[in-house]
């Protein structure tokens, strides 16, 4: 089985940086894609950005030039570089690994971007 778990939410003012990470736990390596998603209330939840074993990726526009994605699967971490933060970024975002029998989700990580 594998297990995700995100952290590295918070508060932070618009312009600002941060950076979730992804930490999974059992059959790490049966992983072939991670993705980072993100869901605000009374919306469904939204593809941020993913990546797959290879290095290939695919981001929503609205984070393109401003988020970035990685993954280190032998260590079972993947990442979210998030940079120039907007007010419309505020949402829970959610770590999701997919492996040859499924998906996995995270408890999501809340992410308030303020003034």
């Amino acid at each position: 089985q594998v297990q995700v778990v995100e952290s590295g939410g918070g508060f932070v003012q618009p312009g600002g940086s941060l950076r979730l990470s992804c930490a999974m736990a059992g059959k790490i390596l049966s992983a072939n894609a991670m993705g980072w998603y993100r869901q605000t209330p009374g919306k469904q939840r939204e593809l941020v950005e993913s990546i797959r074993t290879g290095g290939s990726s695919v981001y929503a526009d609205s984070v393109k030039g401003r988020f970035a994605i990685s993954w280190n699967k032998s260590h079972g971490t993947a990442y979210l570089q998030m940079d120039s933060l907007k007010t419309e970024d505020t949402a829970v975002y959610y770590c999701k690994a997919v492996v040859a029998w499924g998906e996995v989700w995270g408890q999501g990580t809340q992410v308030t971007v303020s003034s």
